[in-house]
């Protein structure tokens, strides 16, 4: 979806500052999306022993803190002011997703069953987060900025 409208939008004109909003905005559901993949691969694939999994999705958690941290960062830097909403679907959601799957993969050995609930509930969380933020963007694209665009034009003639 997200796709479409980055390309029904190219034409419209960029507005100062509003490069650094893909890295913050529209970046990180693609990573979400991604990682919602991997983590179903990993955990489809006939391991032996859930240890490699489990390492595998802790090595997950990492990456994907640091980049939520990466994420917040970007955040402060564009020129739209975020919202609550954009705090937590871009930052404190993803961050409780990332900490869950380092529990989950804490948790493994002593706890398996309920480890693997919480890998599910990170996917479905990040899967969650990554639909609503790919909506968000749809919506502010096409309602908004198109929209100004629209306005723009008409004034201009």
């Amino acid at each position: 979806m997200q796709f479409v409208v980055i390309t029904l939008v190219a034409a419209l004109p960029r507005a100062p500052g509003q490069e650094q909003a893909g890295g913050a905005y529209a970046t990180p559901t693609i990573v979400h999306f991604g990682t919602v993949r991997l983590l179903s691969a990993v955990l489809s694939a006939p391991w032996h022993d859930m240890r490699v999994a489990s390492f595998l999705w802790g090595f997950m958690e990492l990456c994907g803190l640091a980049y939520a941290l990466i994420v917040v960062r970007r955040l402060h830097m564009t020129a739209y002011q975020p919202l609550f909403e954009d705090w937590l679907f871009h930052a404190l959601l993803p961050i409780a997703a990332y900490a869950m799957l380092a529990a989950s993969a804490c948790l493994v050995r002593a706890h398996g069953h309920e480890a693997m609930f919480g890998v599910a509930a990170t996917a479905l969380m990040l899967l969650f987060i990554g639909i609503h933020n790919a909506w968000d963007a749809v919506t502010y694209h096409v309602f908004v900025k198109k929209r100004e665009h629209e306005e723009s034009q008409s004034h201009s003639q």
